[in-house]
């Protein structure tokens, strides 16, 4: 045995009985002196040798025999707080692995509150704050290979990492603010930032380093779900780091490399998201994606196609990152092919969720900005082949968002493809979605922030040229006058300024043709006419003389309706469409049950566009909507009556008897006599809305049961259940609209029951729109039967609906799907109480007579 080492143990041994048992304070001072010779803080070290093995044999059995003897009397052995300093510098100065380690054994050992267990945690918080935990890392990345330091260092990761949760346990309401996860975390970020520097420090000096202990720190760290607190610290610092030391750069692509498999998920998300754009994310991974299978998969797969959640910015720093690199090139177009083949897939577009598809969509964008045209032409007939597949599947849809995105993409995608030829163009709203679409497809430059404050700049400075005044009283617009008017005298001459213009306001258009003033005329121009104006005339008076006469519009209302469900548009007559849908809706309103079973009958008839079908759709919505407005009948005689320009007030002032010689001053003195009249209160008086008949009540019948007959019967040219998903939602919608205006109608519990009918056997349909429609029947059925026979009539259908309805609203991908689902079972709730009995109390309840 070593003499050196066989000392060591007869002093530590020596030592430990004599802090175990002695109560002298004088005592304990010399012996903790003495122990603090192996630590080399004394001015009398003792040697290396002996301090090494002190440090790696003995200082964890010092520390726990410290431990052990803490108290608040032995603390006062020595005056002046003289051994509580003593004591906590053994914690402090000595290897802070093990005094980490002795720390948290030592609180997860106290059973309940007492003075050792705040008084172990308020020595933890002077650890973390005198920076001992950058310093426990450091020593584990300059350790080389030993004997069971796999181990230890996985014990110190599970210490490091889940401390907040072992204090937080341990302290409950009386848990310290540093140990608070919002505050532990950042502060770990610069700990680790302090343990790298002094691993480059190391590196610049020829020393060996490794820090694979940092990573897997930072693995921990985010696959727990605090990437945010600990990368919002790292990264902006080693953006600044890595600008200028290719040592700073290998030294992060080593600690990103390092990280465990199953948390390099969680940290590439965290990175991608917290960079500020692909150049930092470049100096922080270098060419990773390429080198790992893990970080391929990650970036190229998980960040694309599932995690659609994430922000536009973080989407252009990750394909920015692969586009920056000759090496990584490849991986965007591989990317791009299959960002196509997934948009092109039919299946996709059906069960993807709109954010999905809108996530998509912005990454095919991206990659399109980033490639050249030589990378295009080499891949252009695959990317056609998706994009032509891509693009049936997204028209094909029934939602106008996935529509829009299928042109947008389809727009950009031809015109990289095949610059050279005519440009593929669609007709679509400019709306918020597409215009942050197009400006995906432009390549945003590396210094976009400071060419748009460079934008800014020159603005004002244009504005601020210097011109020559021309006149004292006179403006000049820099940029708007060409430069030979500023020079000339002519134009002063024969400027027009001072001539007066004529009032036009009054004016009115000249037609040769006079409105039609019958029914019958209207449907005549409308039918046979040549003459434009007169056919253009008639459209526009329709409406007021169906709702002036009605009896005439009865004689001819299905003919009229006939004319108008088949008229198309001759002359560029502003708001075409909506002339002819107010026209029929207003014959629909005049004459209903006629009207409506020609609707309803040719809805299912041969030869018929989609457009024409859904006008049906409108048309038999909005008279519904009509009929079944309380005070309809009173209106009616006023409806179409008067121009335009008779419900102003001057128009109604001058419209009666004996205005033209009554003058204003009358109003004038009546607003004063107002004004200086003092009441001490004024009522207004109450007029309790008066009740009228409902007239959809009579004609639901002929609105509702004529379309959902004959849903499951497919034509030549229409098939519900087919490819005519949008047309089949919009019946969906309007079997629950008229469902929902039939309330407290006779027919109603019929209708809820064949509505049902419907939902049930469209339940699981494929296409979101329609799902929709399904959904909000469902809240309609709710809504408009009375809840007495909806629990006598349906309650088998109510149970199935609910089981349904709850599938939905966990499992369905469309979010509007789930809202509409979850509004339904909230108006199940309304009916637990009847459709369920009350439970029977008191022990009378239970027992049931007996026949004598």
């Amino acid at each position: 045995m070593d003499p050196a080492t066989s000392a060591v143990r007869l002093a530590v041994r020596e030592a430990t009985h004599t802090l175990m048992c002695s109560e002298d304070g004088g005592l304990l001072l010399s012996t903790l002196e003495s122990l603090k010779r192996y630590l080399g803080a004394t001015e009398d070290p003792a040697l290396p040798a002996e301090q090494e093995e002190f440090a790696a044999v003995h200082f964890s059995a010092v520390l726990r025999c410290l431990v052990g003897r803490l108290s608040p009397g032995w603390l006062e052995l020595a005056p002046d707080g003289q051994l509580q300093q003593l004591w906590k510098s053994f914690f402090l100065e000595g290897p802070a692995a093990q005094a980490f380690l002795v720390l948290m054994e030592a609180i997860e050992g106290t059973a309940g509150p007492s003075f050792r267990l705040m008084k172990m945690a308020q020595l933890l918080v002077v650890f973390l704050s005198q920076g001992r935990m950058a310093a426990l890392m450091e020593q584990q990345c300059r350790l080389q290979k030993l004997p069971g330091l796999p181990l230890l260092q996985e014990m110190l990761l599970g210490k490091v990492v889940g401390l907040p949760d072992h204090l937080g346990n341990r302290l409950r309401q009386d848990n310290l603010a540093p140990f608070l996860p919002q505050n532990y975390f950042p502060m770990l970020g610069q700990e680790v930032l302090r343990a790298l520097q002094a691993v480059v420090e190391a590196l610049r000096g020829g020393l060996d380093c490794s820090v694979s202990f940092v990573s897997g720190i930072l693995g921990k760290v985010c696959i727990q779900g605090r990437q945010k607190e600990i990368l919002d610290v790292l990264v902006p610092r080693l953006t600044t780091l890595t600008q200028g030391s290719c040592l700073w750069q290998r030294v992060c692509w080593r600690l990103v490399e390092q990280v465990p498999d199953r948390a390099m998920e969680a940290v590439l998300t965290g990175l991608v998201a917290a960079a500020s754009g692909p150049e930092v994310l470049s100096r922080l991974l270098g060419n990773l994606v390429v080198e790992s299978r893990k970080a391929q998969f990650v970036m190229t797969r998980k960040l694309l196609f599932l995690q659609y959640h994430h922000k536009t910015s973080m989407l252009q720093t990750l394909l920015g990152y692969l586009a920056m690199d000759s090496q990584r090139r490849p991986l965007l177009v591989q990317a791009l092919k299959e960002l196509l083949e997934t948009w092109g897939s039919s299946s996709a577009v059906r069960h993807t969720p709109l954010a999905q598809q809108r996530y998509l969509s912005a990454a095919i964008l991206i990659c399109l900005a980033h490639l050249g045209e030589q990378e295009l032409r080499e891949t252009r007939d695959e990317l056609l082949a998706s994009m032509m597949a891509g693009v049936k599947c997204h028209l094909d849809s029934s939602l106008p968002p996935v529509r829009r995105l299928g042109m947008v993409v389809a727009e950009v995608l031809s015109s990289r493809i095949h610059s050279e030829g005519p440009p593929l163009k669609f007709q679509y709203e400019d709306d918020e979605l597409t215009r942050e679409m197009w400006a995906l497809s432009t390549l945003r430059p590396a210094g976009d922030g400071c060419s748009a404050a460079g934008d800014l700049s020159l603005a004002p400075a244009a504005t601020e040229t210097p011109a020559e005044p021309t006149g004292s009283g006179s403006e000049t617009v820099v940029g708007t006058v060409p430069p030979a008017g500023l020079q000339g005298s002519d134009s002063d001459l024969d400027s027009d300024d001072e001539l007066i213009p004529y009032d036009m306001s009054g004016d009115t258009d000249l037609k040769s043709s006079k409105a039609p003033l019958y029914v019958r005329d209207c449907v005549e121009a409308l039918t046979t006419s040549e003459d434009t104006e007169r056919w253009e005339a008639a459209l526009c008076a329709l409406e007021g003389l169906t709702h002036r006469n009605p009896g005439a519009t009865r004689e001819v209302s299905v003919e009229l309706a006939k004319v108008l469900l088949h008229l198309e548009e001759r002359t560029c007559v502003a708001g075409f469409e909506g002339l002819r849908q107010r026209a029929l809706v207003a014959v629909t309103v005049t004459d209903p049950a006629r009207v409506a079973e020609y609707l309803t009958s040719q809805f299912y008839a041969m030869n018929y566009s989609l457009r024409q079908r859904m006008d049906i759709l409108d048309v038999l919505t909005l008279a519904a909507q009509e009929l079944s407005r309380p005070g309809r009948l009173k209106k009616l005689p006023q409806q179409g009556s008067l121009p335009p320009s008779s419900s102003s007030p001057k128009a109604l002032a001058t419209s009666q008897p004996g205005s033209a010689t009554v003058p204003a001053w009358r109003v004038v003195v009546e607003d004063r006599i107002r004004s200086k009249t003092r009441r001490f209160s004024k009522g207004f008086p109450r007029q309790d809305p008066e009740g009228s008949p409902n007239e959809f009540n009579s004609v639901a019948g002929y609105f509702f049961f004529p379309l959902i007959q004959h849903f499951d019967r497919p034509l030549v040219t229409f098939d519900l259940l087919g490819d005519d998903q949008l047309v089949l939602g919009r019946l969906a919608h309007t079997l629950g609209a008229l469902m929902y205006l039939a309330v407290n109608t006779t027919v109603a519990v019929p209708m809820g029951k064949a509505l049902l009918e419907f939902i049930w056997a469209l339940r699981l349909h494929v296409d979101t729109y329609v799902r929709r429609g399904l959904l909000s029947a469902v809240s309609s059925v709710l809504l408009s039967v009375p809840a007495e026979r909806l629990l006598g009539d349906m309650p088998d259908e109510l149970l199935e609906a609910r089981s349904w309805l709850g599938d939905v609203a966990e499992k369905d991908m469309d979010e509007d799907c789930r809202t509409l689902a979850v509004r339904a079972l909230l108006l199940l709730e309304r009916l637990k109480d009847r459709l369920l009995p009350p439970p029977l109390l008191g022990p009378t309840a239970s027992s049931s007579p007996r026949p004598s």
